[in-house]
């Protein structure tokens, strides 16, 4: 039986949290929601919750609500929903409270907070055919993108995060047996799931042998690792999956580009070329050796080898508002190339003064996560969480720069 309206206004006002996949949602779309951040200075001007629509944003320290609540809430309206957040979930529950018992504020608490905030995928269809489907995997938090192929019951991974026991029970509802699992490069931004995935599934996990090499204290990887090879090709039911070098923003960057027996075209490419902009060369600490490479992969390897007829489906995103109706990040390449403003510097000491021009603050972080994800550096669960916190700066400045 349908809840009349009056009835699915009490059952909103019986809530008293909300969980971040439902905050997600909301903020997916228009609202008029306003968020109550309560955490200390340094962490909201770390990172904040963002999206397509992202709501006003107060920041109030919960020490200073505590010390004077009542001067707090004459901040925030009467009228709007507020949803309150903190790191863990605690202080914010306790703020969302007062504000609902004393000042009759419409008050919701987000459960688990910026931790869960931080740590929420969702997965959603690129492609839904018989003979093959593609599922983009988005980790709103940080900007990441990652992606699940699945043809003839088998699957292949590509860029998977920390948490695997997402793509065992992704899987498992597909009924498909995890085949590969590919990163396009050693990630400086995020911890790669890809060697604990492998050892939890057996599947093997392939990696490009020049990004096994840690670039700041040159010492080989301790990772089980099957090395990729430029022009090397993987059959998956349906699909072919071609390895292209993409060296610039790493040395051991490969781009996948996926085939379907109609010969339609996908093109998988990590860190190199995004909707908006493309991969920054200095997270090995050599971006004056490596933007010559940038100009070389981009404008002759990846231009000749990947036809324009291709979907593009990035390792990253620097605005929610680059995806389309769907919420999905794809772009046809053909649109890429007219539209990206960082592509249409073609002249190659011009490209290179611009890339050199707009690198943003390498993060001391990105350091330390290389070092994990070829296992020279095993972290707890605590570390692990600190290491991540923020989004990507993976891509050159102007790329965060829009209106």
């Amino acid at each position: 039986m349908a809840l009349t309206t009056s009835q699915t206004s009490m059952l909103q006002q019986s809530r008293t949290a909300l969980t971040v996949a439902e905050l997600h949602e909301r903020i997916s779309r228009p609202n008029d929601l306003l968020l109550l951040d309560v955490r200390n200075d340094e962490d909201f001007n770390i990172w904040r919750i963002e999206g397509r629509y992202t709501p006003e944003t107060l920041h109030v320290f919960y020490g200073e609500f505590v010390e004077d609540e009542q001067a707090a809430t004459l901040l925030l309206p009467r009228d709007r929903e507020v949803i309150a957040v903190c790191a863990k979930g605690g202080a914010s529950d306790y703020v969302a409270e007062i504000l609902r018992d004393s000042y009759g504020i419409n008050a919701l608490n987000l459960e688990r907070g910026m931790i869960a905030w931080g740590n929420f995928s969702t997965f959603r269809p690129v492609v839904k055919k018989e003979a093959f489907q593609i599922y983009q995997v988005d980790r709103v938090a940080r900007g990441c993108l990652g992606y699940i192929l699945v043809s003839q019951g088998q699957a292949v991974v590509i860029d998977p995060f920390r948490h695997i026991d997402q793509y065992e029970d992704f899987l498992a509802a597909e009924d498909a047996d995890l085949s590969l699992i590919l990163d396009t490069h050693a990630h400086a931004d995020h911890i790669s799931g890809g060697v604990s995935l492998s050892a939890k599934t057996g599947a093997p996990y392939y990696l490009h042998p020049y990004d096994a090499i840690h670039p700041f204290d040159m010492l080989p990887a301790e990772i089980p690792y099957q090395a990729l090879v430029d022009g090397q090709v993987f059959t998956l039911g349906d699909l072919s999956i071609e390895v292209i070098h993409t060296p610039g923003h790493t040395l051991g960057q490969v781009n996948y580009l996926v085939r379907d027996s109609s010969n339609s075209s996908f093109i998988f490419t990590g860190d190199n070329i995004f909707i908006e902009s493309f991969g920054r060369p200095d997270l090995g600490g050599q971006g004056q050796a490596w933007a010559p490479i940038v100009f070389r992969t981009i404008f002759e390897k990846f231009k000749t080898r990947v036809p324009e007829d291709a979907w593009l489906l990035p390792g990253h995103y620097a605005d929610a508002r680059e995806a389309n109706t769907d919420g999905l990040y794809i772009k046809s390449l053909a649109d890429v190339w007219k539209e990206n403003t960082a592509l249409q510097v073609s002249d190659r000491e011009a490209f290179i003064q611009y890339t050199l021009e707009h690198l943003p603050v390498l993060p001391s972080q990105y350091v330390q996560i290389k070092r994990v994800n070829i296992g020279l550096v095993v972290p707890s669960e605590q570390e692990a969480s600190e290491l991540e916190l923020g989004r990507n700066v993976c891509a050159l400045s102007e790329a965060y720069d829009q209106t």
